[in-house]
């Protein structure tokens, strides 16, 4: 794998030595001097995303108010929505991390995924400027914007939830939550009860858990 590769995919030219600096964790730069890491190339491509996605959605939903237009920004940036994308543009394949993030499975962590997709954008603007930095943007991230609801849906589920029993006339649905195994290899099912019908998701987590059972409720009842 080279960069050269990873750049046919994202699609942009971008400085070989910039591109390296978006790949670059500070675990890799703590563990080799301290020599720089990507994250001032995050926190740029962070104010882009946040940007560009602005004035996208501003001009496209001209319907939705400040408050809808604020939620639906805050799901395509979040960690969730851009982790994917990075995942997909295999973005964790070529990243430089130290070695205590390797083995903890650094490459695959879903937050440090899109603050690596974030810096890239950063280098994408600094080395081609905004409108390359738009394009790419309307090319990998834009798409998520097809069905905002389902968007909305999926970035707080359990919020949307709410929002809907209160529409229907019902009252706040309440998790029941259960666990199996050890207390180091736990798996947790949520289960609520809307509307005489039994919903349930089953994660790692208590909180992965009650989203995954509010999900499967907006599938069925949105």
């Amino acid at each position: 794998m080279t960069l050269g590769e990873l750049q046919a995919r994202l699609g942009v030219t971008i400085e070989p030595e910039l591109l390296e600096l978006a790949l670059t964790h500070t675990s890799f730069s703590y563990e080799n001097g301290n020599q720089p890491s990507n994250e001032r190339l995050e926190f740029l491509g962070d104010s882009v995303l946040g940007f560009v996605v602005s004035a996208h959605i501003t001009q496209t939903f001209t319907d939705l108010s400040e408050g809808e237009l604020s939620r639906l920004k805050n799901a395509v940036v979040s960690a969730k929505a851009l982790a994917p994308i990075a995942e997909n543009l295999r973005l964790g394949d070529y990243l430089r991390l130290g070695v205590g993030e390797e083995r903890t499975g650094g490459r695959t962590k879903p937050n440090l995924l899109a603050d690596s997709f974030e810096a890239v954008l950063g280098a994408i603007y600094v080395s081609a400027g905004i409108d390359a930095a738009t394009e790419f943007l309307r090319a990998q991230v834009f798409p998520l914007l097809a069905d905002p609801t389902a968007l909305l849906n999926a970035s707080e589920p359990k919020t949307k939830l709410q929002e809907l029993a209160a529409k229907l006339g019902l009252p706040n649905p309440e998790y029941t939550l259960t666990h199996d195994g050890p207390d180091h290899d736990r798996t947790f099912t949520a289960s609520l009860l809307i509307k005489g019908r039994i919903f349930v998701g089953t994660a790692r987590s208590k909180r992965d858990a009650e989203t995954e059972a509010a999900l499967a409720a907006l599938s069925k009842l949105a």
